[in-house]
């Protein structure tokens, strides 16, 4: 579960059609049968599905379950090509390895676009929630350096500690957002690449700001409303304004303001949401190779109201997973 369950729910982006159950990716193993392994190879009998509104489902053994929007993934078994299925590790856990088929691809995605995975580059990542945290599992694991900006002082010491971020900022303190100790923490207009995840109006010049000259800032979140975009940190950089006094006469002074432009812009905006099968496949394996999962809380399904009221309040960390299996009474 994720805020994009939130927003198709109350109709925050204006393209629900009600009746609705939101749902998201599920995960179930594939049947280990003589067809099965015919087409997927013994090694690859646990599958997942990222599904897509023009996928193609015609018959295929896997048991597997995908979802678009609105169409619910409730259910224990679905047929389903080959092609459209995707192979999680074994040495994933399902619960855990099932939100990256949608907060995994979603940031990995950009970051691979804008060959963001190199060692010893600065990342920012806005926002720590279920794309927020991924984003910085992936940046660790490449070698970045990597800088949580997020609204919620109280997260500094998870971020930190849990996940091995680097630095953190609190983006709702403009003090010391463009303090000297931002500077002096190497955050001022030194991040390479920003992933944005944050799914709430907010403006983008302050995240620019901490950008070098052609840094990208990637936007994966979904806002209801739309963002504050400046321009000036796009195409120039920092405009400040500086006082100069000089003396008239003997008792009178002349003010002169002098304005100036630090050019350092030619920074990027982009966007970015989930990704094709070839890629969702890459990024599992990536995944399974530097063992990055989700952090998740298991529910049930006659705790999903309960879950969606949390979820709405930012009361997870990070993902809800909805256990479906015949254990659940589902």
């Amino acid at each position: 579960m994720c805020h994009t369950d939130l927003h198709y729910i109350k109709n925050d982006w204006g393209i629900t059609m009600y009746p609705v159950v939101a749902s998201h990716p599920a995960v179930l193993l594939g049947w280990r049968d003589r067809s099965a392994v015919c087409l997927l190879t013994p090694s690859r009998l646990r599958h997942a599905l990222s599904y897509f509104s023009n996928a193609d489902s015609t018959t295929c053994p896997a048991v597997t379950v995908g979802v678009d929007f609105g169409v619910p993934t409730w259910f224990h078994h679905d047929s389903m090509t080959s092609r459209y299925v995707v192979h999680i590790p074994e040495s994933l856990p399902l619960d855990k390895a099932a939100p990256l088929l949608c907060a995994g691809i979603t940031v990995f995605s950009p970051m691979k676009q804008h060959n963001m995975l190199q060692p010893g580059k600065k990342l920012g990542v806005v926002g720590l929630g279920g794309l927020g945290h991924i984003a910085v599992k992936f940046g660790k694991a490449f070698g970045l350096h990597v800088t949580v900006i997020s609204t919620s002082p109280s997260k500094e010491t998870e971020a930190k500690t849990r996940l091995g971020a680097d630095d953190f900022l609190v983006s709702t303190d403009p003090k010391r957002m463009q303090s000297p100790l931002v500077r002096r923490q190497a955050c001022a207009r030194s991040l390479d690449f920003i992933i944005d995840t944050v799914s709430a109006k907010h403006s983008l010049g302050p995240m620019l700001e901490l950008l070098k000259i052609r840094g990208v800032l990637a936007l994966v979140g979904a806002p209801d409303q739309p963002l504050e975009l400046p321009s000036f940190p796009l195409i120039f950089g920092e405009l400040t304004w500086k006082a100069q006094t000089k003396w008239w006469c003997a008792s009178t002074f002349l003010l002169v303001m002098d304005w100036r432009c630090d050019v350092a812009g030619k920074r990027t905006v982009s966007g970015s949401i989930i990704g094709g099968i070839k890629e969702t496949q890459e990024m599992m394996d990536v995944c399974g190779k530097y063992n990055i999962t989700s952090e998740i809380e298991l529910v049930t399904p006659d705790r999903i109201n309960e879950a969606l009221d949390r979820l709405a309040r930012n009361d997870v960390r990070y993902r809800f997973v909805i256990d479906i299996s015949p254990k659940s009474n589902f």
